[in-house]
């Protein structure tokens, strides 16, 4: 087995936060610290190292999901919100550059979540709803992360806003020394847009898809598309238009950190629990995987999300991703034996054949 250490996963320590979290200039240095000491302690036992996990749905949800922090005297809350942003893509910079300098031979990428939206229609301004809402989701931070550079498309509208954040002496040329080795990425859906009239209104969607901006986009649902126990999107070939789409903007190898089902699983009276569901889920996604490398894009691997229950972010106990059920619920702690599902076996199946039998048990 392989280790991946993800560097930060929603998890800023309560007296940081207390210091203003991503907010705080200061957050850059914590997390350098912090880097310093994770590559000295762990340099003998781990060649792969992520640096934030899904950055960008920090900074596009974040607030709503609480995993940001916003300033009680916040007055442009775009702009704060781009600013930690801002903050959290010279750490992770940082991060990267000093990993080469201590782990010459180790590898480090970032862990966005990406998925391609789609425009509503082949109508000529949903075509650019749609390439407005990509920027704002997904390149805003691959461009950055790879380049280096801020997108162009997500630059003009924060100045729209009068929200363009600072750059403090140095940044740019930090940004600039960004090399990450490669990819990761968070993969679970696709969303759709359409154009905006300048409107501000929209549904509880996901934290998967964008929030609307008034005269930007307008989200839209998609009637092709089926929907798991949450109401995320199901689909399989948006994974694969996905990969392509970031290796030909990008062309580095991809590795997938996290791809999986939330559901509402339930233990039989024989004490098992048969989820073909996610099999079907799983086994759709790794199929087009392996589409997608016959297109020639670069994969390091696949990490499905997740081998045990555990605690999501925002929809608690009762949202179960794992290979392996846990005994509990929301607020009784119950038994907490553990329970491997018929998505355990298939998956160690997979695994054995590297990939090649991905057939129902």
């Amino acid at each position: 087995m392989e280790p991946i250490v993800t560097m930060f996963h929603f998890d800023m320590p309560a007296a940081l936060d207390e210091r203003g979290s991503w907010s705080n200039r200061d957050s850059v240095d914590w997390f350098m610290e912090f880097a310093e000491i994770l590559f000295k302690e762990f340099e003998d036992g781990v060649k792969y190292w992520l640096t934030i996990n899904e950055q960008n749905i920090l900074t596009l949800v974040g607030p709503v999901i609480g995993t940001m922090v916003l300033p009680k005297d916040c007055r442009n809350r775009v702009k704060e919100v781009y600013q930690q942003n801002h903050h959290m893509l010279v750490a992770q910079a940082k991060a990267m550059a000093l990993c080469h300098k201590m782990l010459p031979k180790a590898k480090i990428g970032p862990a966005p979540n990406i998925s391609l939206v789609y425009p509503a229609s082949c109508k000529p301004e949903d075509i650019i709803a749609a390439q407005n809402a990509n920027a704002l989701r997904n390149w805003l931070y691959l461009d950055a992360y790879v380049f280096g550079e801020y997108n162009n498309l997500v630059w003009a509208w924060l100045k729209q806003q009068d929200a363009c954040h600072d750059f403090a002496e140095g940044d740019r040329e930090i940004l600039k020394n960004v090399h990450p080795d490669f990819i990761g990425f968070n993969y679970y859906s696709t969303s759709t847009c359409g154009e905006s009239d300048g409107k501000a209104r929209d549904k509880a969607l996901s934290q998967e898809e964008n929030k609307s901006e008034p005269g930007f986009f307008q989200n839209v649902e998609n009637p092709n598309l089926p929907v798991t126990d949450f109401g995320w999107k199901i689909d399989p070939v948006g994974f694969r238009a996905t990969i392509r789409e970031m290796y030909s903007r990008h062309h580095l190898p991809m590795l997938v950190t996290e791809n999986g089902l939330g559901a509402y699983d339930k233990l039989t009276e024989d004490g098992k629990v048969h989820d073909q569901y996610r099999i079907k889920y799983l086994r759709e996604h790794i199929g087009q995987v392996q589409q997608a490398i016959t297109d020639g894009c670069v994969m390091m691997g696949y990490c499905p999300w997740s081998a045990i229950d555990l605690i999501s972010t925002h929809e608690g106990m009762v949202k179960r991703y794992g290979f392996i059920y846990v005994d509990r619920d929301e607020l009784d702690i119950r038994s907490l034996n553990r329970v491997r599902k018929d998505s355990f076996y298939w998956y160690k199946k997979v695994i054995a054949s590297n990939g090649a039998d991905l057939t129902d048990m």
